[in-house]
Parts: structure tokens; sequence; C-alpha cells
């Protein structure tokens, strides 16, 4: 059976709706907007989770340190992670693949992980600006893998290491639902947060926990707080995290 903390969650958007946005990614520095479909998101999944087997050797139970800020390509990274039977964790000190941004990077470099991939989280998901030696550019080098990916990792199987504290695949699943069945999250939600993903709780109640609830999500980066008001009324948020918006209700 598949890792149902990954492949259930996504499928089940699928089922839902394919053509649904899932995911809206706002920055308010660049001024970037993107949107995600389930099936656009999942399709940079599984080349991601290629990426991780093919490319960089990722073998079930190996430890991947993910240090990036709330963002579209984060929530793809943690999915393959998952999905490839990977063990997440914020901490890249010996970790076989490090994902990072480049303020990061020479950080998380110091921590040799064996593997360094690096984010440059630029809009329309273009590559490095400039190449960082001993880190693979990962925007340069997914896109030339397969979009489909056949994952065949236990339920029990280790998928989170939350400071020495392992979390399967199927207490993932499990602990996803029961926070969204605790924000009250359902299918006609259209969740607007401002969260950071600094840990695995904020990786379950700012991406697991909604898409476990059916609902979508409007992530906002470095928000102009009057910008917000707006923004919700356009994507017809119902919901907000981190932060109270009048007439929506705070999760």
């Amino acid at each position: 059976m598949a890792m149902a903390a990954t492949d259930q969650l996504l499928r089940d958007a699928l089922a839902r709706d394919p053509a649904r946005p899932l995911l809206t990614y706002y920055d308010d520095t660049t001024g970037e907007r993107a949107e995600l479909s389930a099936t656009t998101l999942a399709n940079w999944v599984a080349k991601t989770a290629n990426l991780l087997v093919d490319e960089l050797a990722l073998e079930p139970g190996d430890r991947v340190a993910v240090v990036l800020p709330a963002h579209w390509q984060t929530a793809a990274v943690l999915l393959a992670t998952w999905a490839a039977g990977g063990v997440a964790t914020i901490h890249p000190d010996g970790a076989a693949v490090a994902f990072t941004d480049v303020p990061s990077l020479e950080r998380v470099r110091a921590r040799r992980p064996v593997e360094l991939v690096a984010l440059s989280l630029a809009p329309l998901g273009h590559g490095l600006a400039s190449p960082q030696p001993g880190a693979l550019d990962y925007a340069a080098s997914v896109r030339a893998h397969g979009d489909r990916f056949a994952s065949s990792v236990p339920d029990d199987a280790p998928a989170v290491d939350d400071d020495g504290r392992l979390l399967s695949g199927a207490a993932l699943h499990a602990e996803s639902r029961r926070r969204a069945s605790e924000l009250g999250l359902h299918v006609l939600d259209r969740v607007l947060s401002t969260l950071p993903w600094r840990d695995p709780a904020d990786w379950v109640d700012g991406l697991l926990a909604p898409l476990a609830g059916g609902a979508s999500l409007v992530l906002c980066a470095h928000p102009h707080r009057e910008e917000l008001g707006h923004r919700a009324e356009a994507e017809q948020v119902t919901a907000t995290q981190g932060i109270h918006l009048t007439g929506v209700r705070s999760l």
C-alpha cells in the first residue's frame, strides 16, 4: 500500500476535481502569482520523486532535510519525499539529501548533507541566478524527470523525524485528518495562509490538514497587509491561517 500521507491525500484531490485550483501562491515582494491544480501539483510531485530516486539515489528510510519556507515548490518537495519513502526533517546534519533556498544555502552546506539541492524560489519556476558550487539546481534538473511515479512505500514506514520522534506515514495521515477536523476544514474551504512552514507541525497545519479536509490553499509570502482583504475577496477565501481578516473565519 502506498504511503497514505502523500498519495492518498493528493489522489483524493485529483478525484474531487483535477482542474480545480488546489494551491495558489503569492509573493508580495516579487509580485508573483502561481496557481496549481491538483493535476499540476501531482506532476511536480512525480518529477521531484523521480529526481530523488533516479538522480540522487534516495533509498527508503533515508533522511531528507527540507529547509524551505512556505511555497508551492516546498509542497512538491515534501509530498515527493514521502512518496519516495524519505524521512522528512528540518535538520540537514548527515541527511542523504537537503533541499534549501539560497539564503540558507551556506548554513545547510556546513551541516554536510550527502546531496545538496538549491531552490531559487524565483517566479515562474526559474532556476538559480548563478551556479552554486556543490549544489544541484532544482528547477533546472527536475523538469527532465518523468511526470509519473509509482510509490510502493508501506504505511508504517517512517515519514517524519521530528527532533528524534519518528512518525509513520499512517500516523502522519491520521494527524492530518485529526487537525482538519479540529480546524473545521471542509471541501468548500479556500484558506488564505501566511503561516511559516518551520517544522513538521507547520507542515501538517499548513499543508496536509487542508489537503485532508478537501480545502484549497492560497499561500501568501511577504504579505502586504493592505492587499490581503482585496486578495481574500478575489480568491473567494473562506478562512485564514496566521492572520485575521474582518468577516473571514480564522483557523
